[in-house]
């Protein structure tokens, strides 16, 4: 990983979509600083489409796609995006799954929260668990005392071993069947919204991420930044710079330097 500040103006000048995290990425020890919306809104004012990427549940994604300064939002680790309409005052809707199917993997879930709360002492619910859609939140650090990583590999093998998707977040272990993930929901979102090609256009995007579920997008995106809290965990694909900065600080360290270029 190489320090954002390392990147070229001409690489900042040619970014027209910033894709962001939002736990531990966009907030810091569980708060949404004002400089992280102050930093948004000023992007999306210098003319680039900010969509968050994350793991929280639609209940939440409905109020960000509306309330805060952004293009859209990809919610559930790629289950849906919604994109709100200011003009018509409409909510764009795009699901990974439909209703139906979306309905018999909440049956299979239900049934593994159950066995995960009896098997793994001390793993809890997600707080925001009844406003999801799409998947089951396991919490083992947010609203519970931490566990210990031995614990949190444990509740990712019953996900696993039930046919379920798992990932690591920073404070939670995300599982739901299917294929999707964070990426592959932000590639359609892209090409519904914006008409681009992740492909095609991929030294037109970049991406702000700080933990292992991150590591798709860390991947495919050559303009990926983590938050130097990144350096916390081990990940599959590290992103390709890194921020002095931790948490909130490190995404407003990164959109300075994108205004700074987009200025020039």
């Amino acid at each position: 990983m190489q320090p954002v500040t390392h990147m070229s103006l001409e690489r900042l000048k040619k970014i027209i979509v910033l894709l962001t995290d939002i736990d531990d990425t966009l907030t810091e020890n569980g708060l949404l600083p004002a400089a992280s919306l102050v930093a948004i809104e000023r992007v999306e004012q210098a003319g680039i489409a900010v969509i968050p990427v994350t793991g929280r549940p639609a209940g939440w994604c409905d109020h960000i796609a509306r309330m805060w300064p952004v293009a859209a939002v990809v919610g559930e680790n790629g289950a849906f995006y919604f994109s709100y309409d200011r003009c018509r005052r409409k909510m764009r809707q795009c699901f990974a799954k439909n209703e139906q199917e979306r309905g018999r993997d909440r049956e299979r879930l239900e049934l593994l929260r159950t066995r995960i709360v009896s098997e793994v002492p001390g793993a809890g619910i997600a707080s925001d668990q009844d406003y999801r859609i799409a998947d089951l939140a396991i919490d083992f650090r947010e609203d519970v005392d931490p566990l210990p990583e031995e614990e949190i590999k444990q509740i990712v093998r019953i996900f696993e071993e039930n046919g379920a998707t798992a990932k690591i977040s920073s404070i939670h272990v995300n599982g739901w069947f299917g294929t999707y993930d964070k990426l592959s929901m932000t590639r359609i979102c892209l090409r519904d919204l914006l008409g681009i090609d992740i492909e095609r256009d991929n030294e037109k995007i970049g991406y702000v991420g700080d933990s292992p579920n991150d590591s798709p997008m860390f991947h495919c995106f050559e303009n990926s930044i983590g938050v130097a809290n990144v350096a916390d965990f081990v990940v599959d694909s590290p992103p390709k710079w890194i921020t002095n900065r931790r948490c909130s600080g490190g995404f407003v360290e990164f959109a300075e330097l994108l205004l700074t270029a987009q200025a020039s």
